[in-house]
């Protein structure tokens, strides 16, 4: 089969990205064939893939995706694909891989009125109704239960549309990871000592991950337990204004960004905890990978994800309606101090083992193969 793969943007650390690139792999290997369009490309180019670089002009990022989704109508017509497959939210798509959060739930949780009046909302409002509308024939791979559900209470979308891809995080390299040998490794790398607390955090774009959050929770450590306890962040973005306030905060030696990185699974064996305090979040693939490598989680109920937390009784969940600092702050400490910390790290790992985590990449290449099979049938 000839599958169209499109979406805005593509570099290497972005979770979206990564599914992305996992799915593509999966369908190369099924002997699909693959033609990505995108506006930009950042890092390697995988073989097999053929890359479409459809260059769009614009002062902001929504007229550059509107200039973009016109182009590549054009681009779409002069070639015959058995699937467009959006990994963006665009009119014109047969499949829609639903990575983000619903926009419309999402501004009227966290903005007011007025940013429904901006040129950029109704563009991406317009591009999100035109695959969740009930009278839409894009067909939906929803990733977490939270988010469908936020989806069909603002557009009453059919079941019948949606298909579920479950976590698709790599098992087998995490628990490859895991042991006092890493973790002695990953320390000294740090310049940790054994009895140091080591806070992780993994994603890109700190302000929605709640990197701020996570800074505010550690600074509000008693003395004693901060003295020991340290935040490491891996994941691209502006690092300034949080270096900023942990300055302000007086805890600039204990917050480090590592920046991107793709040796994530070597940190989560040296880890004490994963901080996943996110203010919105569809999914939130670090919270599994901890799961798997047994490290407790402290996350928001935001998290699409934070259910698996709860599921598997790995850890703790706190509220985002509204988020109060102060409740993050008391968990954190908490966390740290508990003798639940074995525990949880056991229910983590147990949970792992009873419930698919990693199969992702193979079970969105069976949807896809059946959406194309059921749309050629007619």
């Amino acid at each position: 089969m000839n599958f169209a793969f499109c979406l805005f943007n593509y570099f290497p650390f972005g979770g979206l990205e990564r599914d992305f690139m996992a799915i593509s792999g999966e369908c190369l290997r099924r002997g699909h064939a693959i033609q990505v369009y995108t506006m930009s490309w950042q890092g390697e180019r995988p073989a097999g893939l053929t890359l479409h670089l459809v260059k769009s002009k614009g002062r902001t990022n929504h007229g550059r995706a509107a200039l973009f989704q016109h182009q590549l109508e054009g681009e779409l017509a002069a070639g015959s694909h058995d699937l467009v497959v959006g990994f963006n939210k665009m009119p014109g798509l047969d499949v829609y891989y639903a990575a983000d959060v619903c926009y419309r739930a999402r501004i009227r949780r966290q903005r007011t009125f007025l940013a429904r009046l901006t040129p950029r909302y109704r563009l991406l409002a317009a591009f999100e109704e035109a695959v969740f509308a009930p009278d839409s024939s894009t067909d939906i791979i929803y990733l977490a239960s939270q988010e469908k559900r936020h989806y069909q209470a603002v557009y009453h979308t059919p079941d019948a549309r949606f298909y579920y891809g479950p976590p698709g995080v790599d098992v087998a390299a995490i628990r490859a990871q895991l042991g006092p040998e890493t973790r002695r490794e990953i320390r000294q790398e740090l310049g940790l000592a054994h009895q140091d607390m080591l806070l992780l955090m993994i994603g890109s774009h700190f302000h929605t991950k709640g990197v701020e959050r996570a800074i505010r929770a550690l600074a509000a450590l008693s003395s004693e337990i901060r003295s020991r306890t340290f935040l490491h962040i891996i994941g691209r973005g502006k690092q300034g204004p949080y270096q900023k306030l942990a300055a302000r905060l007086g805890v600039t030696g204990h917050v480090r960004f590592l920046g991107g990185r793709d040796d994530v699974p070597r940190f989560l064996g040296g880890a004490d905890i994963l901080l996943q305090p996110s203010l919105t979040e569809n999914t939130g693939n670090a919270i599994v990978e901890a799961l798997v490598a047994g490290v407790p989680v402290l996350a928001t109920e935001a998290c699409g994800y934070s259910e698996h937390v709860l599921a598997a009784d790995s850890g703790r969940v706190v509220g985002c309606a509204p988020f109060r600092q102060e409740e993050m702050n008391m968990a954190l400490a908490e966390m740290i101090s508990s003798p639940w910390r074995r525990t949880w790290q056991e229910n983590g790992k147990a949970y792992s083992e009873q419930h698919d985590l990693g199969s992702r990449p193979q079970v969105v290449a069976d949807i896809l193969e059946q959406i194309a099979r059921k749309r050629e049938r007619g």
